[in-house]
């Protein structure tokens, strides 16, 4: 598709089911490289990252299979049917260009691979130099773990010798905590000997979700959602059934175009208690937002009131509803400010 084209001027009225979250789903698909036997993802949505994780995973000595939906299902992310991930070539360990540069959560299969089999190769987009680079968290975590790196030919190379180790590290980094990095050295961690304690850890509902299903599949692991987190390594990982958490992004999207539009909506499987800054500043602005038997009702038919505020790491506004956020403040009488 070369262009969308949109005939505004109507309000949005109606029902939608929140799809699950991509966040959630691409480094949890990465983490069941470290599972024995099969992993079952429901709510896992049908997008290019997806596909490209799937086939990254294929590559990576996967069987990737997507289920049909029930014949009863006619609309909605309900459509998109379990996937199922089976691992039966442990030999595999190099994650390619072509497949991981459209794709920058690629670079979370880099702790299951070194933790279950010793050894990783993942392209990195952009050159070889270890620097600056969002992916160097993940590797100065993953080192102190005991992992060695390299660079050639523009691939980042990771190996282990013998079994990962448990540490206590801080994760933190220049612009805060790290999300990718977090879940990935969490789940590197599940295997090491030992505990790790990560300190300055993500709090995001993207981390506690990978955490659950790490803890179903035998992993030992508290704190998720808070700032320190430990995980105390076990010797195995099997195939388990995990859900993926909505996505919090698309549904505050959803709710702002409401708002913008005096439109009335319906949304199904969404979490509130992922939005509660969204939902605090919305309802100062002037959003009527209430939750009834697992449902969320937005409705806005009043003046849009100006406010402040800064965009902030979990659990404060987050920066990919900054954009949606200030075309519904456009509306409003008087001046806004965010930063």
């Amino acid at each position: 598709m070369d262009s969308f084209r949109i005939r505004g001027g109507s309000r949005l009225k109606g029902k939608i089911e929140i799809s699950g979250s991509k966040n959630s789903a691409l480094p949890i698909m990465a983490a069941a490289l470290m599972a024995e036997g099969t992993t079952t993802l429901r709510g896992v949505p049908r997008l290019t990252d997806i596909d490209s994780m799937s086939k990254l995973l294929g590559e990576l000595g996967c069987h990737v299979y997507r289920h049909e939906a029930p014949e009863s299902v006619v609309a909605g992310p309900s459509l998109n049917g379990p996937l199922d991930i089976t691992v039966q070539d442990q030999s595999r360990c190099e994650a390619r260009y072509d497949i991981v540069k459209t794709m920058r959560t690629s670079i979370c299969v880099l702790g299951p691979l070194l933790a279950k089999r010793g050894r990783a190769v993942v392209s990195i987009p952009g050159g070889c130099a270890i620097g600056d680079r969002p992916v160097d968290l993940h590797v100065r975590g993953l080192q102190k773990l005991g992992a060695e790196f390299r660079t050639e030919n523009g691939n980042i190379v990771g190996e282990v010798r013998g079994r990962l180790k448990g540490c206590r590290m801080y994760l933190g980094g220049a612009q805060g905590p790290t999300v990718l990095g977090t879940i990935n050295v969490m789940c590197a961690a599940s295997l090491a000997e030992g505990e790790t304690v990560l300190v300055g850890a993500a709090c995001e509902p993207e981390v506690v979700d990978c955490a659950e299903m790490l803890i179903k599949m035998g992993a030992k692991i508290r704190g998720h959602g808070t700032p320190e987190i430990h995980i105390e390594g076990v010797q195995r990982l099997i195939g388990v059934e995990h859900r993926i958490i909505p996505d919090r992004i698309e549904a505050g999207t959803f709710i702002i175009a409401a708002a913008i539009t005096n439109g009335e909506l319906e949304l199904k499987n969404c979490t509130l208690d992922h939005l509660v800054a969204v939902i605090d500043r919305l309802e100062e602005v002037g959003v009527r937002i209430a939750r009834e038997n697992g449902t969320v009702f937005v409705s806005c038919d009043r003046r849009i009131n100006p406010v402040e505020m800064t965009t902030q790491p979990y659990p404060g506004f987050p920066t990919d509803l900054q954009a949606q956020l200030m075309a519904l403040l456009c509306l409003g009488d008087g001046i806004s400010v965010i930063t």
